[in-house]
């Protein structure tokens, strides 16, 4: 068996958040010009892509991105699909039987790279409080946020913080079967960063 990349790509001209700053790569120097080596510079919020949040960026006091434990993008997980809900609740958890499960994902919706969605499926602080109780340790989703896009207050943010839940964002799901994997996802050691991208990949493991 081989990994499955569930990575966002990063394309200059791909969906950003309202309002963010765009990804863009350009090469600053060429082999041409330097006689020797291409030589690449990037421009980007670090919320483009896939990436894993720090509660620092939603709590001041919260930890930076570099303050993680790295490992807990490492290990066994769950991915479920919720595509066709508005919301996920506690009842839709609870027929999941997630006992035990560490680390989840969600595919709540096919994702286009170049297309920024304006809606999708958000979960619930009472299912956030849910999986806290069933042993969840990580959350990841394919849509670009846990909370809604007008979205000021960032409850379910809190609620995951509260809960000591890392978030992961922008995961690319599309025709990844339901199942459990083996997840590596890991950040860069963006020192005082309120997140960062990560390479995220899932290896089937046969039950």
């Amino acid at each position: 068996m081989t990994y499955i990349d569930i990575t966002m790509p990063l394309l200059n001209n791909g969906a950003v958040w309202p309002g963010d700053t765009p990804y863009h790569f350009k090469l600053s120097a060429t082999m041409k010009e330097t006689g020797s080596v291409n030589i690449g510079e990037i421009n980007s919020s670090l919320h483009n892509g896939t990436h894993m949040d720090a509660p620092f960026h939603y709590d001041d006091s919260g930890k930076t991105i570099d303050q993680l434990d790295v490992s807990i993008g490492i290990g066994r997980c769950r991915i479920v699909d919720v595509t066709g809900l508005d919301k996920v609740t506690v009842s839709d958890l609870v027929k999941l039987n997630l006992l035990g499960t560490s680390r989840l994902l969600f595919h709540m919706l096919d994702r286009d790279p170049a297309v920024f969605p304006e809606k999708f499926p958000l979960l619930t602080s009472e299912a956030i409080d849910y999986l806290a109780k069933q042993g969840v340790k990580l959350i990841g989703t394919d849509a670009p946020s846990v909370d809604a896009v007008d979205s000021k207050t960032l409850p379910i943010h809190l609620a995951i913080h509260r809960a000591n839940i890392t978030i992961i964002e922008n995961l690319y799901l599309n025709d990844v079967p339901a199942g459990h994997y083996h997840l590596y996802a890991v950040p860069l050691k963006i020192v005082g960063g309120d997140a960062s991208p990560v390479r995220a990949l899932v290896l089937p493991i046969e039950e």
